[in-house]
């Protein structure tokens, strides 16, 4: 089984490819992405994140965490054919209510009672009473966090060759389809151990070494592949990779 969110390579896909260059499209665009920045630096993963927050000392009720591979675990958990018919924030969008849903932030009433207002426009702005709540989310904004918690244990070494596992599909996964099962070099190894803070279920989630690796177009898309000089660049958790 291939992931929607990893389709990279495979042909006969029903849209073409948008090169659409703006970041926002639409003005909603921009409070999704709001909501999602929030909702990181809130995140109760943040008291013991690198650098440390005194996220305990913030007077919120969001109590639970929230980061990247929340957001990309919540969008792809999508029916497949949602995911296909829906814009990029939408995506974003579908993920968060299924958050809030699944952790009784909000019942399925009320959002439909919010869909209702929201349609008939009487929806009234939110006033914020609590200004600590911006501080610490413009601090996050200003510093962010590293999943890095170790220096690297690298299994393998510059210039070896090694071959992409072939794991079964998760309900989430960093490693794209068509390099499954195919060989590469490696060309360079991170400085860190890094984690990814949700365990996928196909070997990624507590800290590990990154590689990147290089692949021939030819030996990945045969006849199909472009000419030239060509080189695939990887970024690849070491749970993806196994000597050949």
């Amino acid at each position: 089984m291939k992931l929607q969110h990893y389709l990279g390579g495979l042909e006969g896909l029903p849209e073409p490819v948008n090169f659409e260059k703006r970041v926002f499209v639409e003005e909603w665009e921009k409070r999704i992405f709001g909501i999602h920045v929030a909702m990181m630096g809130l995140s109760n993963h943040l008291g013991s994140a690198l650098p440390k927050y005194p996220i305990d000392d913030v007077p919120t009720a969001f109590k639970d965490e929230w980061t990247w591979a929340s957001l990309r675990t919540g969008a792809e958990a999508m029916n497949p054919f949602d995911y296909f018919k829906f814009r990029y924030y939408e995506k974003w969008l579908g993920g968060i209510i299924e958050f809030f849903l699944d952790k009784g932030y909000i019942s399925e009433d009320e959002l439909a009672s919010w869909q209702t207002d929201l349609a008939a426009e009487n929806v009234s702005p939110a006033v914020d009473k609590e200004p600590a709540i911006d501080r610490q989310v413009v601090e996050y904004l200003r510093k962010g966090d590293s999943p890095r918690r170790d220096v690297a244990h690298p299994k393998y070494v510059v210039g070896q060759r090694v071959r992409i596992t072939n794991v079964p599909a998760a309900a989430h996964t960093r490693l794209p389809g068509y390099l499954r099962g195919r060989d590469g070099t490696v060309e360079r190894i991170f400085d860190g151990d890094y984690g990814y803070f949700v365990h996928t279920g196909d070997g990624i989630g507590d800290p590990m070494p990154i590689y990147i690796v290089t692949f021939n177009p030819e030996e990945l898309f045969g006849e199909r592949a472009e000419g030239g000089p060509l080189t695939i660049y990887a970024e690849l958790f070491e749970a993806y990779l196994e000597g050949v």
